[in-house]
């Protein structure tokens, strides 16, 4: 679901990144009206727990991969706002050091998973749980079907996106400048891996982070209009975050597991995988070989250069993108332990 540089016109990149400008720009907002630095610390656990989960792959029809992403459980305990950051921040890192989604595209992945997704989210999850008797089994079931449908609402605007392609954005004898596939190719390809099983994992991840909490910090699932808000209500101090750094923790460390899967994720493809042997496209579209190679990423496919081993570079490459969010949360963590002590 990470669209790379070159899949998508110019003027469909700049479209998508002026509404997600749009959408960071209120969710920041939001966002400050509620204990800013309070909210920075668990903005920065759910961006690193999102960004660790889209490295495990997953085998899904076709030969291709897929994953989940976290978008349901930041939204039910940031609130749409805190998690339309949390899911920005994990792709703009995976893009700009690990080419995972590109640059021209940033704004399209961002607005598809981040700002559709948490929107979706919320609105399932408040129509189901939210404003019912509180019932622990009800939030669960109502946690997973908000992961599901909102994996699958980010899998739709994707693959709309890529159809939409060939159809505006062709030469003189029709042929396509960017991404190549119809929506007749496009919304089927990447609606059946995320129908079934990248739709179940997020669904399950989903459920069972809302249960875990449920048990260790049931603050955090404290709705009150606004996620942030309440989850600023509830003491969060080195503690209450603790058990959700563990968890993320325990997941890096599991993230070579994640390069078992094989098999490139639908409309991933490089310039050199489309042209090659056995590559989706008889010809690479002009525009997208162009703007194929429009950054360069340090650690390309979480890859390092100076690292032979596959399995230890994947690893590495998660901790040091968890690594930069944990600095994060430790700036603001300090700095929130100074203004209480001044404050005292």
């Amino acid at each position: 679901m990470h669209i790379p540089d070159g899949y998508l016109s110019p003027s469909t990149c700049a479209t998508l990144y002026a509404c997600s400008v749009g959408g960071w720009y209120t969710a920041l907002k939001r966002v400050k009206r509620v204990f800013f630095s309070r909210a920075i610390p668990l903005i920065s656990v759910f961006a690193a727990f999102s960004f660790v989960l889209m490295m495990f792959n997953l085998p899904l029809p076709g030969g291709t991969t897929g994953h989940a992403v976290g978008i349901a459980i930041a939204t039910i305990v940031l609130g749409p706002s805190g998690s339309i950051l949390a899911i920005s921040i994990a792709l703009a890192i995976q893009a700009l050091f690990f080419g995972d989604g590109g640059i021209t595209t940033l704004g399209a992945n961002c607005f598809n998973m981040a700002i559709v997704g948490s929107l979706v989210a919320h609105v399932c999850y408040k129509a189901l749980a939210a404003s019912g008797d509180r019932n622990p089994k009800r939030q669960i079931i109502a946690a997973a079907i908000a992961g599901y449908v909102a994996i699958n609402a980010s899998a739709l605007f994707t693959a709309i996106e890529f159809g939409i392609q060939p159809l505006l954005f062709h030469d003189a004898m029709g042929t396509p400048l960017y991404a190549p596939y119809s929506l007749k190719i496009a919304v089927p390809a990447m609606m059946i891996g995320h129908l079934t099983l990248a739709g179940i994992a997020e669904a399950a991840i989903t459920a069972g982070m809302v249960a875990f909490l449920q048990k260790s910090n049931p603050g955090l699932l404290l709705d009150k209009g606004m996620g942030v808000a309440a989850a600023g209500q509830a003491a969060l101090g080195e503690r209450s975050l603790r058990g959700l750094w563990i968890a993320t923790a325990l997941l890096m460390v599991l993230t070579p597991l994640g390069i078992l899967a094989t098999g490139t994720a639908w409309g991933e493809w490089s310039a050199a995988e489309l042209s090659g042997s056995g590559g989706m496209a008889q010809v690479v579209p002009s525009g997208l070989q162009r703007l194929a190679s429009f950054w360069t990423a340090p650690f390309p496919r979480y890859a390092p250069s100076f690292i032979k081993s596959e399995p230890f570079g994947y690893a590495l490459s998660g901790m040091f993108g968890v690594g930069l969010l944990f600095v994060v949360y430790l700036l603001f963590a300090r700095r929130k332990g100074a203004q209480t002590g001044r404050e005292r």
